[in-house]
């Protein structure tokens, strides 16, 4: 998109930044099934995604049981690198089961971001870095990475080899959001105790007097703060401060939490009816690109405190709506396949399909489905209930079950097979987000954790 303005204010931009021919956003995995056993009755869409998200999580066992799920299959080139906020997802879609197997999985990855936490490097002041390493490859330099999450000295392996070592408050937030349902759930402080830390590193590093307020993106790798504030992330704050307010009793979360929600009402557009992705400078809305996330979340999170808002939901389903099929530029949907959802910016409409997203990397789709968007559009539907809802957001799970079904055969994660069918991939085609990165049809913990959460409408973003 020519003319728009400034750096991305998504937090998957910082994914995206300086990746060359690695930065294919991508898949995750499960554990074995009985369906691919002689007489076995075949596992639902929703069993084959949580056996996807156990497989994910399992991928390295000889390198200890203290883990983090790895993000992508590998064939995205991400090797194991395992990010902060796919492994909240898993949490939250673990909890959502409400099995015992899924509370013991949620709880081993919420101490591990307590681990985490708590074993950093170089800091100790209560934040989690964008990624980890969680088992051992050789890197395309040649360079040999032999660790596991946790290093010979006890710290945990951080993401340096793709330069994913930057803190986003929206990160930081989901991880909270995360520790904070494990707290309510399972009644064990050291839950709680670790999204309090997470809280109050936000407001020290993210908290602005800018005219538009809120709180900013968070840091770099080099410990810079990022000049950004981001409606994703401020959205995610409502939850994360609300959450506190409750469990911890302290006011103070209110307070923060109202500041958050003042940024994020600043950023809606009444006569287009949807939410702008956010400022560069703390003066100025930024107009365009204008995403996904940003519509379907502020429902989730805003919920039945106010349907002011709910015809954001109706722009994201109507001005972001795909359908990829194999006759469409650059897609890569088998013949007689086709996919319908959203996709993830207007930016992403009008992608320059003669270019490739990033060097090395193949032309986008404009058509390409963001599963991951889409799954969360479908819960939003499911949650908000008006009329006709529930048949859209019928219509989106069918496509998901689909893409699980017949998209991402063959990958594999930690070099082990996936159960078959299991694990939504991030997208349909080559997808450009118009925030400098793309996603890609590899099988992806983010987006199977959402289908997961869709499934059983199971809203994280509720306070």
């Amino acid at each position: 998109m020519t003319g728009r303005q400034g750096p991305a204010l998504s937090r998957r931009s910082l994914i995206g930044a300086g990746l060359g021919a690695a930065t294919l956003a991508a898949a995750g995995s499960g554990q074995a099934l009985a369906a691919g056993s002689p007489g076995a009755r075949p596992a639902s869409a929703p069993a084959r995604a949580h056996a996807f998200l156990a497989a994910a999580m399992d991928a390295y066992p000889d390198h200890g049981s203290l883990r983090l799920t790895q993000s992508y299959t590998d064939q995205a080139g991400l090797f194991s690198t395992a990010f902060t906020y796919d492994n909240a997802l898993a949490v939250l879609a673990h909890l959502a089961t409400r099995t015992s197997d899924g509370l013991a999985r949620a709880t081993a990855l919420g101490d591990a971001l307590l681990y985490a936490q708590l074993h950093d490097p170089a800091h100790d002041d209560g934040r989690l870095r964008q990624a980890y390493n969680v088992g051992p490859y050789t890197f395309y330099d040649g360079s040999p990475q032999p660790d596991g999450f946790v290093r010979p000295d006890g710290t945990v392996n951080v993401g340096t080899q793709f330069g994913f070592t930057g803190t986003a408050v929206g990160d930081m937030a989901w991880a909270g959001i995360a520790l904070g349902a494990l707290a309510r759930r399972t009644g064990a402080r050291r839950f709680l105790t670790g999204a309090v830390r997470i809280g109050e590193w936000i407001e020290r590093n993210g908290r602005t007097d800018e005219p538009l307020g809120g709180y900013k993106f968070g840091v770099d790798g080099a410990n810079q703060k990022l000049p950004f504030t981001s409606t994703e992330h401020n959205t995610d704050l409502i939850c994360l401060f609300g959450r506190l307010a409750r469990l911890t009793g302290d006011r103070v979360w209110r307070e923060r939490r109202a500041r958050a929600e003042a940024f994020v009402r600043r950023m809606w557009e009444p006569d287009g009816g949807f939410f702008y992705t956010g400022t560069n400078d703390g003066v100025t809305v930024n107009k365009s690109p204008v995403p996904e996330d940003t519509q379907t979340w502020t429902h989730l999170a805003f919920s039945s405190r106010t349907r002011r808002y709910a015809r954001s939901l109706d722009w994201a389903a109507a001005e972001l709506a795909v359908v990829d099929h194999a006759q469409r530029p650059n897609s890569t949907v088998p013949a007689g396949q086709s996919y319908e959802g959203v996709t993830f910016s207007s930016a992403s409409l009008v992608a320059n399909e003669d270019a490739p997203i990033a060097a090395g990397q193949p032309k986008p789709d404009r058509n390409g489905v963001w599963f991951e968007g889409t799954a969360h559009l479908a819960l939003a539907l499911r949650d908000r209930g008006a009329r006709g809802d529930e048949t859209r957001a019928g219509h989106l799970l069918v496509s998901l079950e689909r893409a699980q079904e017949l998209l991402g055969g063959g990958q594999t994660v930690g070099g082990r097979a996936l159960p078959e069918r299991a694990g939504v991939v991030s997208a349909s085609s080559p997808l450009d987000t118009g925030f400098g990165f793309g996603y890609y049809p590899y099988r992806h913990t983010g987006a199977t954790a959402w289908y997961v959460m869709a499934e059983a409408r199971y809203n994280p973003l509720r306070a």
